[in-house]
């Protein structure tokens, strides 16, 4: 690891230099999670999105972590989805599997897709009633800030444009405060239907990963962490997760961190 510093709404930054070690650190982190959460509550709930992210929880299918992490524990979730066919090149869903859930021995009845055989709205609408279930039945611990589902870890990619799951810089989504699940119908990245946790489930997570990987993710880094610089967070999705209750971790390759001070720490 790089550096490793703290930013100003106290949450951790880890930086490293190259991708290799940056996988090793999150894995490690999300087994450490997964056991603390399943000796507290006999589970451990995780929201997932799509990208590069897949790629590098990889290490989790590997040795120690395929044989030590409890996989029948899990309950696997997506903070955002594409509303295309599961088999889709774009689903989320099927680049998880492929990458990751085929690899490991977690339940298929634990695992939370959307509906494809529904519109974008009816797949949301679906979706958060499955969360509510599974809330009411305490499988997914509740928020004592706000009723909403509480999480142990949501994991996100940090977008160029500064958007976290398919939550975009100034779109009507960020001003949904009533909705577990939303939905929207014209994303600036293609496909444009897509579902997608609201800002206050996301803040409402016991823990909060986001990995920002390339330079081109430099300037939304620098933004987002630096709450002391004078910035409109509607035009940067990731600069309102601050969570409620819980702890918010950055997981950065140097290019990514390189317009950060704590980037030339040794």
């Amino acid at each position: 690891m790089a550096a490793s510093g703290n930013a100003e709404n106290n949450s951790e930054l880890r930086i490293f230099g190259g991708l290799d070690d940056l996988a090793t650190d999150l894995a490690e982190y999300i087994a450490q999670l997964s056991e603390d959460s399943v000796k507290e509550r006999g589970f451990f709930t995780i929201a997932l999105t799509g990208g590069s992210l897949i790629y590098l929880i990889r290490k989790l299918s590997e040795a120690p972590y395929n044989k030590t992490v409890d996989w029948a524990k899990w309950y696997v979730f997506w903070a955002d989805e594409r509303a295309v066919a599961k088999n889709h090149v774009a689903s989320n869903y099927k680049l998880t599997k492929d990458g990751f859930l085929s690899k490991v021995s977690i339940l298929n009845s634990h695992i939370y897709s959307i509906n494809d055989n529904l519109t974008v709205e009816e797949a949301a609408r679906e979706y958060e009633f499955a969360i509510r279930q599974l809330v009411r039945m305490r499988t997914i611990d509740v928020s004592e800030h706000n009723d909403c589902p509480k999480f142990d870890l949501i994991l996100l990619e940090l977008g160029s444009d500064g958007h976290i799951a398919s939550l975009f810089p100034h779109h009507k989504t960020l001003e949904r405060k009533e909705d577990w699940v939303t939905y929207i119908t014209d994303s600036p990245e293609s496909p444009p239907e897509r579902i997608t946790f609201s800002i206050p489930v996301i803040n409402s997570a016991s823990n909060v990963a986001i990995v920002a990987v390339g330079t081109d993710k430099a300037m939304a880094v620098q933004f987002a962490v630096d709450l002391n610089t004078s910035f409109d967070a509607f035009k940067l999705p990731a600069r309102l997760v601050n969570p409620n209750e819980g702890k918010l971790v950055w997981f950065m390759d140097k290019p990514a961190a390189s317009f950060l001070d704590s980037a030339d720490e040794s």
